[in-house]
């Protein structure tokens, strides 16, 4: 059947930033789709909640304190997983994001930074996890967590859409690199429904400029970023590589701006 080709039973998946926002219903929505999932991110107590709903779902669950912006957490990361579990099928870079800042009041270490979080980390941990798949599972699926602000024009956001694009590019090159037995896609993530966006959905009137912005009329929800990603890690996306998906509401503008101050 045809909805066999989205399961992922007897597979395992790395997902950075697993504990909260998307990268926990990443997380939740592979498990249902009989993943088991290590969950990496900085917090303790948010993984493990994470990895406790994943159990919850009947698959296996390892926490894994991980900063990707260190070196030696993301051998870690990969080392733990491979003790764990043997093998490795799926990595979803998630961890990644940059607040909005006026360009002239972006410092050289802020924009440094955003590319280091929003690029370079995934690119790193992509490099260790290759061959790791291909030596225990004979390739795999990565599915990089961009953003819109990759290839959007925003205002405050000099530092993370550079981060964002650069990703975007970085999944085009490596894809072709790593074809066919590993493929690597992105997701173009519009505006979600998380902490992230708590300042505009908690603002009626932002809100509401918010939805009017936006053609389908609401934000994303976790679960539509977790479809996504589970077809681009799953079987169903087997002729896929190399490819941004545009999961975003149907937008073509900033459904809102970030007001800077004009020279």
């Amino acid at each position: 059947m045809i909805l066999d080709r989205f399961r992922l039973d007897g597979r395992v998946a790395i997902i950075t930033g697993a504990g909260k926002g998307i990268g926990r219903g990443i997380a939740l929505g592979f498990a249902e789709a009989g993943a088991d999932v290590v969950c990496a991110a900085r917090t303790v107590s948010d993984i493990e909640a994470t990895v406790e709903a994943v159990r919850e779902r009947g698959q296996r669950a390892l926490a894994v304190p991980t900063d990707v912006l260190e070196e030696s957490a993301r051998e870690n990361l990969v080392s733990a997983t491979l003790a764990e579990f043997g093998r490795i099928d799926v990595l979803v870079n998630n961890a990644g994001g940059t607040g909005p800042r006026a360009a002239l009041q972006t410092s050289e270490r802020f924009f440094e930074t955003a590319l280091r979080f929003n690029v370079t980390q995934a690119f790193l941990l992509s490099q260790l996890v290759v061959p790791k798949m291909i030596e225990t599972a004979g390739g795999g699926s990565i599915v990089n967590v961009s953003s819109r602000s990759g290839d959007m024009v925003q205002t405050a956001f000099a530092a993370y859409a550079a981060g964002k694009a650069a990703l975007n590019q970085m999944t085009r090159n490596v894809a072709a690199e790593w074809a066919p037995k590993v493929r690597v896609n992105a997701i173009g993530v519009g505006g979600v429904e998380t902490e992230a966006l708590a300042v505009v959905m908690g603002n009626e009137a932002i809100r509401r400029q918010f939805e009017a912005g936006t053609p389908m009329g609401r934000p994303g929800s976790t679960e539509d970023i977790a479809c996504a990603a589970l077809y681009l890690a799953s079987d169903a996306s087997s002729w896929v590589t190399g490819k941004i998906f545009q999961i975003d509401g149907g937008t073509e503008a900033p459904a809102i701006s970030v007001p800077v101050d004009p020279l």
